[in-house]
């Protein structure tokens, strides 16, 4: 292979590990050409390119991408799917753990999921995972129910709605969590307190105003009289006498 040749492919190999955050790496070691494109056909329908490489321009693509994790798994005859950004990692790892178990030659080395490197039985895991559109039919689920409940609460007529709380209530105060406060009855009157409530004779006595009718009689006391100044009689009446 020419240089030139070799830094084309070492070029094109760094560009595909930069732009793929996800790639499962295999040892193909044993397939047929007929299985290896059989194999292809079924990746590229989940969005995977299976590319076959050579180890020594793999490891300089890889350096001078910094996929230094890559670098670990490439030993013996390697070949690398690279999972673009709207594949199915899980469909393409329940693609070579099938086509491993039919051949019993694919061997999974590991990937990278996302810049997580993963091992060779994390790749196995992850093909036992549901295909990305039931993951997202589940995810979408999960978010759309407690909606659907609310929103089904918020539109029920008001009395089912106070039957709800009701029942709450009620299911509460069973189990001990809900206290009812106790109403204290007021104490019955009894003639203590009648007698407390009324002024006494005496009282009132003392605070009545004087009698009136007593004031515009003509009655004096005798005693005022007794002790009143005599009048001092005119001199011009004892000079006439």
């Amino acid at each position: 292979m020419l240089k030139t040749e070799k830094e084309r492919i070492v070029e094109e190999l760094a560009e595909q590990l930069s732009a793929s955050e996800t790639l499962i790496v295999a040892d193909y070691r044993g397939l047929t050409n007929k299985q290896l494109e059989a194999l292809r056909d079924v990746l590229l329908e989940h969005g995977a390119r299976f590319r076959i490489v050579k180890n020594t321009l793999t490891r300089l693509a890889a350096e001078r991408a910094g996929a230094d994790a890559l670098l670990v798994m490439l030993e013996g005859p390697t070949a690398i799917a690279f999972i673009e950004s709207s594949g199915d990692p899980a469909a393409v790892a329940k693609a070579l753990a099938a086509t491993s178990k039919e051949t019993n030659v694919l061997a999974l080395r590991g990937g990278i999921f996302e810049g997580r490197t993963l091992s060779g039985d994390e790749v196995q895991q992850l093909a036992t995972l549901p295909p990305l559109d039931v993951l997202r039919a589940q995810l979408v689920g999960a978010i759309v129910a407690p909606l659907t409940q609310l929103l089904g609460l918020v539109s029920a007529p008001l009395s089912d709605l106070h039957g709800l709380i009701d029942a709450r209530i009620k299911q509460l105060e069973e189990q001990g969590e809900v206290a009812v406060p106790e109403i204290e009855a007021a104490p019955p009157e009894t003639d203590e307190t009648a007698d407390a409530d009324q002024p006494s004779g005496e009282a009132a006595t003392e605070d009545a105003p004087p009698d009136s009718a007593a004031a515009e009689s003509g009655d004096r006391d005798p005693s005022a009289e007794e002790f009143a100044e005599p009048v001092a009689e005119d001199p011009e009446d004892e000079e006439e006498e």
